[in-house]
């Protein structure tokens, strides 16, 4: 189930002087008909959330880290928003894209415990509704709020979601330091073993 996401800026990138407004917007989630894995974001970016497009900023690192583990066939240039052909390629392959909380915001560290924990029961609840067999939680200090469990680490979980794995993997943030593109294209293969896509 592939459906045409639009961007407000029609196809364009932000200015800086219009990221501010789209401070507590929201995405679309990405679905796909049927879900091996489901990635989890902590929430949207202004740029995500200008365009409309999962992990859109020019230097996050979710996009070639896809393609530099293998798990898509190219690098997907989503800073104006996600094109057609690259969200059927990414549906297609089994995944779909949602965030712990909906709210736009410059930095993670703005949201509350209680909205990552909110988060944790609306990601639960669709988890239920997809049945991936892995969920990619992209993020470990909100994970570990969200999920109330402080002394988790990154990788794989002792617990499950309506029966699919949950792993933690890091956040690619380009403010992330400790997850250059190598490191990061390693968990995604990891994952992807697990989730019967590579």
């Amino acid at each position: 189930m592939t459906v045409a996401r639009r961007s407000p800026l029609g196809g364009r990138r932000p200015t800086r002087d219009e990221l501010a407004g789209f401070e507590n917007a929201t995405i679309d989630d990405v679905i796909a008909e049927h879900t091996k894995l489901l990635i989890v974001g902590i929430n949207p970016g202004l740029w995500t959330a200008a365009v409309n497009a999962p992990f859109a900023h020019p230097a996050n690192r979710f996009w070639p880290s896809l393609a530099e583990a293998g798990l898509m066939p190219h690098r997907v240039d989503a800073s104006r928003g996600l094109g057609d052909d690259d969200l059927a390629t990414f549906t297609a392959q089994g995944f779909s894209l949602t965030n712990i909380v909906g709210r736009a915001s410059a930095r993670a560290a703005e949201l509350s415990a209680e909205e990552l924990r909110a988060g944790r029961v609306q990601l639960e609840q669709l988890a239920q509704r997809l049945s991936p067999r892995v969920i990619a939680i992209l993020g470990i200090t909100a994970y570990r709020t969200a999920f109330e469990d402080k002394n988790a680490v990154l990788g794989k979980q002792d617990r499950e979601i309506a029966e699919a794995e949950v792993w933690v993997l890091p956040q690619p943030s380009g403010l992330n330091a400790h997850a250059p593109l190598p490191v990061l294209a390693d968990w995604w293969r990891q994952v992807g073993h697990a989730a019967g896509i590579i």
